[in-house]
């Protein structure tokens, strides 16, 4: 059986525990993931987390790989402008990808196209071959331009999945909140997770 693959692209919303979250719970799942931050990404890290990242994608693969001690090759990671990467080409692309999370910016770049850096390139790919992508916005309140591309991005199959924890489940710290989110995308990508039981369990 082929190796499940997932990209993953982090870009430079408030909520970067979300993205830590999923990578470390993709790994444990045994996906490999193809890992992508944008350079703003990297200063909300900095400053909603304890980690500094390192700057370079093969400093950043070796530390990711080492901090959530993956497999070798598990984790892969690409510069923004890595036009070689597999997930730059429709024949080399996961079936998935998440952005997580996604900021407004980088929703209407998708939603236009524009492919100016490898996360959109790969955000295009997906969408032109009919792959899966989920994008999960971090902002509050959504204005009407927000609102259209999310619209106009759901209608090219996009899902829509707004990092807005739910408080059903009577969450006890912010993790408990962090993981309701990451369950939710989990679930979407229909990868087994314990996080968060599924409604009437």
């Amino acid at each position: 059986m082929a190796e499940r693959r997932v990209t993953l692209a982090v870009t430079g919303a408030s909520g970067s525990q979300y993205a830590l979250r999923l990578l470390e719970c993709l790994v444990r799942a045994d996906v490999q993931v193809f890992f992508l931050i944008s350079q703003a990404a990297q200063l909300v890290v900095a400053t909603e987390t304890e980690l500094q990242l390192p700057p370079k994608p093969q400093a950043l693969e070796a530390f990711l790989t080492e901090h959530y001690q993956a497999r070798a090759g598990q984790i892969r990671v690409f510069g923004k402008q890595d036009w070689m990467s597999p997930v730059a080409s429709g024949s080399g692309a996961p079936a998935a990808m998440v952005v997580c999370p996604c900021s407004t910016g980088t929703l209407s770049a998708i939603a236009t196209g524009a492919s100016n850096n490898l996360i959109e390139r790969a955000a295009d790919v997906t969408l032109k071959e009919r792959r899966q992508l989920i994008l999960v916005p971090r902002e509050s309140p959504y204005s009407t331009i927000h609102l259209e591309n999310m619209l106009k991005l759901s209608r090219m199959g996009a899902i829509i999945l707004p990092a807005s924890p739910g408080f059903y489940h009577q969450p006890q710290s912010i993790d408990d909140l962090v993981d309701f989110v990451v369950a939710r995308i989990l679930n979407q990508l229909g990868i087994e997770q314990d996080l968060l039981k599924r409604w009437g369990e």
